[in-house]
Parts: C-alpha cells; sequence; structure tokens
C-alpha cells in the first residue's frame, strides 16, 4: 500500500433544524489508496451517498461538515471556498452517479460534453480535446466512437450512457473517483460489464475510487478493501475477502447471511430483523445494538470505537479482548 490518495478524518455532518440539530455522519475515517478500490456498503439511511457527497462538495443545505476533515493528496479540501472547490471537483474528483440520463445534458451532444469537460480543466486545443474524447469513449468500450460522438444521450443505451459518464468522469485526468451506485440501474450483464471496466481503467491509469453501493457481490467483485456504514458510523472496515468471509460486526455477518446462496435449498431468506434508526432515535450505545443477537450490557451503555477484529476493525464490544 503506497500513501493515502484521500484521507477521511472523523467527518461530522449535521443538518440543523427547527427541533435541533441531526447528526447524519458520526466521526467518520477511512483512506484510500492511488489505484485502490473501496468498497462503502451498507442499507438505506446508512450514510453511504452522504459521504461522497461531503467528498465531492456537493451537500445540500442545510447539510454541513460540522468538524473532521477531508484530505486529497496532502491538501484539506473541505474548507475550500465554492469556487476552488468547483475546480478540484472536475479536475482531481470525478463522479459517476446512479441515473446517467440525469448525468448528463440531453440538450448537447456527449462530444460536446466531453470536449467542454476536457477544455475546462486541461491546457489543450479544440481540435486536441476532441481527439481526447474520442479516445475516452474508445477505452470506456464505446465501438464507433469517432461517429458517435456527435450522438445525444438519447441515442445510447443504458449500458453506454454509464460508459460516457465513466469517459466524463475520466476527461480531466481525476486522481480519485466517487461513484455513487454506478451499476445499479443496469441490468445484470451489464453491470458485469461496467465493473471490469472500471476495475481495469483504475489498475491502468492509478486511479483510486470510492465505490458505493448496497450491493454485496459487486463489492466482493470490484473492491479492495470495504467499510461497512451502519447509522452514520463505520461498523466495519477492512479487506474485502476477509470482511466477506469472516466478517467481525454482526451487522456485516448479517448483510453476508442475507446474499442469496444458489448451492443451499432454503424455503426463506435470511434478513436483519428491525430497521435503522432515524436519526433523531439512534440508540444510546452502539447503534445497532436493538436488532443484534449478540448484545449485552455494555452494548446498551457505551458506544464502541474501531477496534482490531482479527484482519479488520470492527466497531464490536466482541472484540474488546484483542485490544
Amino acid at each position: 500500500m503506497t500513501h493515502s490518495l484521500l484521507q477521511v478524518n472523523n467527518l461530522v455532518v449535521e443538518f440543523p433544524g427547527r427541533h435541533g440539530t441531526l447528526r447524519a455522519l458520526d466521526n467518520i475515517s477511512f483512506s484510500i489508496a492511488p489505484g485502490e478500490i473501496l468498497g462503502v456498503v451498507g442499507e438505506s439511511g446508512a450514510g453511504k451517498s452522504l459521504t461522497g457527497a461531503a467528498i465531492i462538495g456537493l451537500l445540500e443545505p442545510p447539510g454541513r461538515i460540522a468538524s473532521g476533515e477531508i484530505v486529497l493528496n496532502g491538501e484539506r479540501i473541505d474548507n475550500l471556498p465554492n469556487a476552488k472547490m468547483r475546480h478540484i471537483r472536475g479536475r482531481k474528483i470525478g463522479a459517476i452517479f446512479q441515473d446517467p440520463l440525469t448525468s448528463l445534458n440531453p440538450l448537447y451532444s456527449v462530444g460536446r460534453q466531453l470536449t467542454e469537460t476536457i477544455l475546462t480543466h486541461l491546457p489543450v486545443s479544440p481540435g486536441e480535446a476532441r481527439a481526447r474524447a474520442i479516445s475516452l469513449l474508445q477505452d470506456t468500450g464505446i465501438p464507433a466512437a469517432a461517429e458517435r460522438i456527435d450522438h445525444f444521450p438519447h441515442q445510447f443505451s443504458g449500458g453506454m450512457r454509464q460508459r460516457v459518464v465513466i469517459a466524463l468522469a475520466l476527461a480531466a485526468e481525476p486522481q480519485l473517483i466517487v461513484a455513487d451506485e454506478p451499476t445499479t440501474a443496469l441490468d445484470v450483464s451489464i453491470q458485469a460489464q461496467i465493473i471490469s471496466l472500471l476495475k481495469k481503467l483504475c489498475r491502468e491509469r492509478g486511479v483510486g475510487v470510492m465505490l458505493i453501493t448496497h450491493d454485496m457481490g459487486v463489492i466482493a467483485e470490484t473492491c479492495d478493501r470495504v467499510a461497512v456504514l451502519y447509522a452514520g458510523r463505520v461498523a466495519e472496515i477492512g479487506p474485502v475477502h476477509d470482511v466477506i468471509n469472516q466478517p467481525a460486526h454482526p451487522y456485516t455477518a448479517g448483510l453476508m447471511a442475507a446474499i442469496p446462496d444458489m448451492a443451499v435449498d432454503r424455503e426463506r431468506l435470511y434478513q436483519i430483523d428491525g430497521t435503522m434508526p432515524r436519526l433523531n432515535a439512534i440508540p444510546q450505545g452502539c447503534a445497532f445494538n436493538p436488532r443484534c443477537t449478540k448484545t449485552f450490557d455494555k452494548c446498551r451503555q457505551v458506544r464502541p470505537d474501531l477496534i482490531p477484529a482479527g484482519a479488520t476493525r470492527a466497531a464490536c464490544w466482541l472484540h474488546e479482548t484483542c485490544l
């Protein structure tokens, strides 16, 4: 592992309101190295997309970063003015969102959108920008790129549009890509192609990737490490093989057990009883304790931090003896 490309330290995101302040992210910390893909997984409401939005600088008001820091390649970016953050967002951080149709302007050809991005961030001529745009479309698997560059988004299929969005994210040669559910709206065969493409481009270009998803299958296929989020905190983080095969946190174990196994014949799928707590009703102690089958008194009283748990780190008092 080389130096950290992205370092998130004790990130806290809050939403002030009339009835008090809600803490949506609570002291989240992780890092991403160049060329590494970090998966961020959890149920809806766990804080996955909010973490990505905070890194990109696209928190919706009244959301705000209350404390902590985000460091990209040695430069702190969470406290930058909007104008400078806009430049970093295009130049150093690329973004891939869930629905490619909403990520592309329907009134402009994909070539215009690519070349405008390139010309904004790179010192090249219009001709060089167009040539680079065609090369990006070729690299992302768009057939007949030289002809299709002048087509509009509605002339592409869903999978091809997502490839265009990936090309757009790579247009300014970013160091980091935040991919928020990039395969959710696609069928399984196209998902596999997009995952393969993302891995290939990251390895070849040395780009770090934060891959946000709720699909553990995508995590297993794509990522080097995985962070499991629950109620705005990291429940477990570690190498993807260890987290999947030997989960140290009961919540991670529940997520893994809920994945259908084609080799096992059973009438009912496993589920984790209960639901994610609301932000104004986070229980005392470990936030997962009302749903956990292994809870004991300390779990209900004291909130655990991440502690060593074999090959991973887990926020669970079951591993207190490992300290």
